[in-house]
């Protein structure tokens, strides 16, 4: 593809209206007593508050959110199905001595539960008991499935994350960050939607004892659809919560909260200030046209050309308007694949350059016949001489 400069003139095609606040005033997040807590927009990975998130703590039964982002891995894989039938052992008993004081969902040895039934367990119940006998029935053993848990950890970027266990009990290597949290978390909402329903689930009744979710901000706050909580002496209370309002999903994660109830007050906390100052915003869509240019050489007088993925930006609260804004080459000869840079595309608000990329083609166009190039290029060569 030959091209040269780009033109000077400017198209703007498209002005979003965003926001009821009457100017763009952001205070600073709220300070919260927890050991380190963190929000991030789960659309576009930007962070929106951050106190301590690479503090290497003890996660408790945050962990069973790996429990069961592998055991969803298992069951879309097509190696595992929720009716899977499990027998019960000794050690995931619900009387075994480790899980004494724990949560549990109450399994006995020697009885068949279904897979899907410990995924309820894992995710409902926060069940330590559920946790290892789906580990040892995905796995083995439960040491064959916490290496599946490291090599997931690693495969997602979890740099700062060491899995001892699969339910969170203390181990002095047992560490994680809210940061690591946040990203498995938007990781599990992603990648299996179908699994993270279960996090909204209230109660669950196996073996007729019937067991209630501990993230309390599922019966206080409707947006809130998720995710987990945990606590043991060592680490505190920690919650990693994740809420929808309209079209954007905040993450938040606090750990070593005081009490229960603060670590629900203070996550209700950290999403509020972000729905509130913050918002998603998806000005570009992919394969949407957004110029035809004008081609030389070519059969045809003009093509396609726009983005070729859609792109999601977390900005600011305000009413002025968003723009997109499109330079468009000067001169575009053929041939062009799709995905050549023919200009720039400019999204902007105000004198503020939110995010610029490529204008790329959106199809192929391939060089005309010898008798259309060669007129082509006598008509260039001659605007060329007129200047």
């Amino acid at each position: 593809m030959n091209v040269s400069r780009i033109y000077p003139f400017i198209f703007v095609l498209v002005c979003l209206v965003v926001s009821p606040l009457s100017q763009a005033i952001v205070p600073p997040p709220p300070k919260l007593p927890a050991d380190a807590y963190f929000l991030i927009d789960a659309n576009t990975g930007e962070v929106l508050v951050d106190h301590n998130s690479d503090l290497s703590l003890p996660p408790a039964s945050l962990t069973k959110i790996m429990t069961s982002y592998v055991l969803a891995e298992e069951v879309e894989s097509g190696r595992a199905s929720l009716d899977d039938p499990v027998t019960v052992d000794e050690e995931s008993w619900a009387q075994n001595p480790m899980f004494n004081g724990s949560s549990l969902m109450w399994i006995e040895p020697g009885k068949s539960v279904t897979l899907g039934e410990l995924e309820r367990g894992i995710v409902i119940s926060s069940g330590n008991d559920a946790s290892v006998a789906a580990a040892k029935a995905l796995a083995g053993t439960t040491a064959s499935f916490v290496d599946v848990m490291n090599q997931t950890a690693a495969r997602l970027g979890l740099n700062d994350t060491i899995y001892r266990n699969p339910h969170g009990l203390p181990h002095p290597e047992h560490r994680t960050t809210a940061r690591d949290l946040a990203t498995l978390s938007v990781a599990l909402i992603n990648d299996h939607p179908e699994h993270y329903k279960l996090y909204k689930e209230q109660r669950y009744t196996y073996n007729g004892i019937p067991t209630s979710n501990r993230n309390t901000l599922l019966r206080t706050d409707d947006s809130v659809d998720g995710l987990k909580t945990g606590y043991t002496s060592e680490a505190g209370y920690g919650l990693v919560a994740s809420a929808l309002r309209e079209d954007m999903r905040l993450v938040s994660v606090v750990l070593g909260s005081a009490t229960r109830r603060t670590r629900a007050s203070e996550s209700a906390s950290l999403l509020n200030y972000g729905f509130r100052f913050f918002q998603t915003l998806r000005p570009l869509s992919g394969d949407v046209t957004l110029a035809e240019p004008r081609v030389w050489k070519a059969e045809v007088d003009t093509f396609v050309a726009g983005a070729l993925e859609s792109i999601a930006l977390t900005v600011s609260r305000e009413r002025t308007e968003v723009e997109i804004e499109v330079d468009v080459l000067e001169r575009i000869e053929a041939p062009i694949s799709r995905g050549d840079a023919v200009g720039a595309i400019r999204v902007v608000r105000g004198n503020e350059l939110l995010y610029e990329t490529d204008l790329v083609a959106l199809e192929d166009v391939p060089s005309g016949s010898w008798l259309t190039r060669l007129i082509d290029a006598l008509v260039l060569w001659f605007q060329g001489l007129l200047g």
